[in-house]
């Protein structure tokens, strides 16, 4: 079976979704694997370490895609890209299903099994696989540290023959893979961290990290069985956002990581809770690639509002593209020695297996996806 896997050439992407340590897992496995020259570039892989773990190099794009059994990648094909894909192969990457409906339908006429990273089942069996988690991890923790930059305190408590320092305030709201990292950075840095998500099952998980959980009494809440956030009333809403201005008023710091599966994401920083908090303050917005959890917030943007400054940088995870990579990889790796076969040395598309079935979008020339069609795949 042949993996090809070309650049990626989306703007100001730098991570890359195969490593040489992943070329050497697939050759092993007996997969003929090629790749894009200058595939690992932007993440400071060197080609000939392609080569050594056994990867073919060519130049040709069109190739790559045409010849592919197996194509994989990080972002989205293009159009064009999926009139070149061969038919009955099998395409990997995130897809973006829920916004790219037109892109997922194209793929399914094309004749393409797609699966898309982003619906990998958050089950204990699918946890090695989980690219939406391994991401979220790294921007939770760049997030920090992108605080930390503009931030005009320091985080850690500080003694000095001058006086004590007393450390950063930093609220973190949302409390999921990326929140959970953001607390427990914040608190290596020797910050004073409070953290709040509308998931009361969520608690004992930011106290075990050494953080403040706020109580917000906002009646029925909870998450979807995939361990995402359920959407809000009006009327809790208003609750929250009060209850929120107070404690963003108190902090330095505010970082913004809440979102809702497949849908914009929630305001949940508005005017005057930002008008609350001290000139020299700091909002990481999170979530600023699915619409921002911050009233204003610029995408992909730095800007200074009344004396505090709200970062809305794109693809945080970008911003450490070694290990991003190294796990966007290994996470592949996963996904695919788990449905391969030793004897046929192919990948095998096991239909009725429940990380599949969770995963997979186009197959046959249809859509199949029962999050995507309403109808059971």
């Amino acid at each position: 079976m042949k993996i090809s896997v070309t650049r990626e050439t989306h703007p100001g992407e730098t991570r890359v979704s195969l490593t040489p340590e992943a070329v050497a897992r697939f050759v092993k496995l007996g997969a003929e694997v090629e790749v894009e020259s200058g595939i690992g570039i932007t993440a400071g892989f060197a080609e000939e370490a392609y080569v050594k773990a056994g990867a073919i190099i060519s130049s040709d794009r069109n190739h790559l895609l045409r010849t592919g059994d197996l194509t994989l990648g990080l972002r989205k094909p293009t159009p064009g890209e999926i009139d070149l894909l061969k038919k009955g192969s099998l395409h990997i990457s995130l897809l973006d299903p829920f916004n790219e409906t037109a892109l997922i339908q194209k793929l399914a006429e094309r004749g393409v099994s797609a699966i898309s990273l982003e619906l990998i089942p958050r089950i204990t069996r699918a946890q090695k696989m989980d690219e939406l988690s391994s991401q979220a991890n790294l921007a939770g923790y760049e997030a920090v540290i992108l605080a930390a930059r503009y931030c005009n305190k320091i985080f850690p408590m500080m003694t000095t023959a001058a006086g004590t320092l007393l450390p950063a305030k930093v609220f973190v709201v949302g409390v999921g893979v990326a929140g959970l990292q953001a607390i427990a950075t914040a608190k290596r840095l020797g910050a004073r961290v409070t953290a709040y998500d509308m998931r009361p099952v969520v608690q004992e998980q930011v106290k075990s990290l050494g953080a403040q959980f706020l109580q917000i009494q906002l009646g029925e809440t909870g998450q979807t069985k995939d361990g995402y956030a359920r959407a809000l009333t009006g009327e809790q809403i208003q609750i929250q956002r009060e209850a929120m201005t107070k404690t963003c008023g108190e902090s330095d710091v505010v970082i913004c990581a809440a979102q809702v599966f497949g849908r914009k994401a929630p305001i949940l920083v508005t005017s005057p809770m930002l008008d609350a908090m001290k000139p020299g303050s700091v909002v990481v917005d999170l979530a600023v690639e699915t619409g921002g959890n911050v009233e204003g917030v610029v995408f992909n943007q730095v800007i200074n509002r009344k004396g505090v400054t709200i970062v809305g940088l794109e693809n945080l995870a970008g911003r450490v593209p070694v290990h991003a990579s190294q796990m966007f990889a290994a996470n592949l790796v996963a996904l695919i020695e788990e449905f391969w076969d030793k004897n046929t040395r192919t990948f095998v598309l096991k239909l009725d297996d429940e990380i599949i079935k969770g995963c997979l979008v186009t197959h046959d020339g249809k859509i199949v996806n029962e999050k995507l069609t309403g109808q059971a795949a």
